[in-house]
């Protein structure tokens, strides 16, 4: 049985907030988001990745900003702001579309096409902790698209390596759209098929931003988490050059 580290029960380092840098540039930074440490004070307290930005300033006077969020378990590439100009800048790249985000997962089960589209509106079921969300015609409007990129057969079933694009940025929008195909994440509490044994295998992989008019979007890839990689190679991916920069 694979165990969770728990990285939130201790504060995150200098050393390892500035190892976990994947692009700096004089408006953003990209960092490799460890799973299992909230980006956040939530209901519980405890240490968050937040708190370990004051090490991130790299000369300006305030620490970064987050851009975006990504859930406690998922891991990889989170953008952050290191001014007001840049986060208003990438917010509204983000809130348009115009950031391409590549998460990897591996789920329970083969979904029945090996691609397609699911568009699903979500809406948000209770306030404390506990929340969660669930499909609903009526809530907000969630699109992602999925393809399967291989398969294997495990001592708990078959199971599927999926690349995702999320077209909007719903809270666990790909844990309930990929729950909702019948192919819930590996290791979600939440949305899982039964109580997990493993960690939530969910990692965000690579993004792509527009940042600058007049130069090619930067392209920023996260190395393959130690929970994920047993999984991931018996679906057939192969690690070579697994670089901080995408290609």
């Amino acid at each position: 049985m694979l165990t969770m580290p728990n990285p939130a029960a201790t504060a995150i380092t200098a050393e390892e907030i500035l190892a976990r840098v994947l692009y700096r540039d004089g408006m953003v930074l990209v960092i490799n988001k460890p799973a299992g440490m909230p980006v956040h004070a939530g209901f519980g307290g405890g240490p968050n990745l937040e708190e370990s930005f004051v090490h991130l300033t790299f000369g300006l006077p305030k620490p970064p900003s987050l851009a975006h969020r990504l859930d406690r378990d998922t891991s990889g590439c989170l953008v952050l702001g290191r001014h007001t100009k840049a986060l208003r800048e990438v917010g509204e790249m983000f809130a348009n579309g115009d950031v391409r985000k590549t998460y990897w997962a591996v789920v329970d089960g083969i979904p029945k096409n090996t691609e397609g589209r699911i568009k699903l509106a979500m809406s948000k079921v209770g306030d404390g902790p506990g929340w969660k969300m669930k499909a609903d015609p009526k809530g907000q409007p969630a699109i992602t698209d999925y393809k399967v990129r291989g398969v294997c057969e495990t001592p708990r079933g078959p199971r599927a390596w999926l690349e995702l694009h999320p077209h909007t940025g719903r809270t666990h929008q790909i844990r309930v759209h990929v729950a909702e195909l019948g192919c819930p994440v590996v290791g979600d509490k939440v949305y899982g098929r039964m109580p997990p044994a493993e960690p939530l295998m969910l990692h965000a992989r690579a993004i792509t931003i527009p940042l600058h008019k007049k130069r090619d979007p930067i392209r920023v890839r996260a190395p393959i988490p130690n929970h994920m990689r047993d999984d991931l190679a018996a679906c057939g991916f192969i690690e070579k050059d697994d670089g901080k920069k995408s290609g």
